[in-house]
């Protein structure tokens, strides 16, 4: 806990090409070492497979399979007594999507495909689909939220 005031949360200015606050979202996530030049490159090239195997817009077709990766409920660890109790809550929005985006690059960087830009466009191809990686992470947490729902009054 801070001894100070509640850290702010940074906003991130949109991306230059699509002006969009989510798709710069996805290039800071997939930045390593401060690479920002090569993450652009590579999310742009992803959105174009992307668009061109979809038909829709980039932006619109990526914001579909966020939307399909978002959670809604997860557990947190409670402890009550001498137990630890794993409660399931409502994600707020911004953690939710933060998460998507997350699980969106993780599961890409495991993938076998050549070159990132295939791996992240296959990834939110199999995400619309409800299928992947990313997608099973949210399921598999969403069915953990259902399995507690006895805890739920432990909720804070």
């Amino acid at each position: 806990m801070p001894r100070r005031a509640a850290a702010g949360r940074r906003t991130i200015d949109p991306d230059p090409v699509h002006r969009s606050k989510l798709v710069q979202q996805v290039i800071n996530r997939v930045m390593l070492d401060g690479k920002k030049s090569t993450a652009e490159r590579i999310v742009y090239d992803a959105l174009a497979i992307l668009s061109e195997r979809t038909g829709k817009e980039p932006v619109q077709a990526l914001e579909d399979s966020i939307k399909a990766l978002t959670p809604v409920l997860e557990v947190r660890s409670r402890r009550v007594g001498g137990a630890t109790y794993q409660v399931p809550v409502e994600v707020p929005a911004p953690r939710a999507r933060t998460l998507a985006v997350r699980w969106l690059v993780e599961f890409s960087r495991n993938r076998r495909e050549k070159s990132m830009a295939q791996r992240l466009a296959n990834e939110l191809l199999d995400a619309q689909s409800q299928q992947g990686g990313a997608y099973k992470r949210k399921d598999d947490i969403f069915r953990m939220a259902q399995a507690n729902k006895a805890f739920a009054h432990y909720r804070w």
